[in-house]
């Protein structure tokens, strides 16, 4: 499949969809959409049927129906699917984040010598966290990177939380023998 090029509404739909769905795991009604991403309903409906004609989401008729992402969609915003990814840990000003999973960590800017920044993506909304916000993500899986910073920014369009990084920490393990 080729590459599509979403508006940023419709990126911002699509991405409250994948969320809420990988929460509940049934159809998603457009009510829910509108009110995750602070929308008319109408608007929503409206964009959902531009989504549906890119195939990025079908529609789920009758009384629990609603809207389901389809695999383009995953695909679309460069969202690997997996059937149960790995759990990391998130907190805000000390309290777990509920229905939110740290999906990537690009350290931005670990060459300059005052300054270290991290881009943390996130399946869950962003839109709880504010400038100032205390973070710790991690442990990550494998390397067991914990991560601790202060909120500097955020994009909710992209899940993208910006942190100014206070301390960093992936303890080093003995090798195997």
């Amino acid at each position: 499949m080729s590459s599509i090029e979403l508006t940023p509404s419709q990126k911002t739909i699509l991405t409250a969809l994948v969320n809420l769905y990988s929460e509940q795991e049934d159809a998603v009604k457009g009510e829910e959409i509108a009110a995750e991403v602070d929308r008319n309903p109408g608007t929503i409906r409206n964009q959902m049927q531009s989504l549906k004609a890119l195939q990025l989401v079908e529609g789920v008729p009758g009384p629990k129906g609603g809207y389901k992402p389809t695999a383009n969609a995953y695909e679309a915003l460069d969202i690997d699917q997996l059937d149960q990814p790995a759990e990391v840990r998130l907190t805000r000003n000390g309290d777990p984040v509920e229905n939110a999973n740290v999906e990537e960590i690009d350290l931005t800017s670990v060459h300059h010598p005052d300054l270290c920044r991290a881009e943390v993506r996130i399946r869950g909304s962003v839109r709880e966290f504010h400038e100032g916000d205390s973070v710790t993500v991690g442990p990550t899986p494998l390397s067991k990177l914990v991560i601790e910073g202060t909120v500097d920014g955020k994009d909710e369009t992209n899940g993208l939380v910006i942190l100014q990084i206070d301390h960093m920490e992936a303890p080093a393990e003995a090798p195997a023998h």
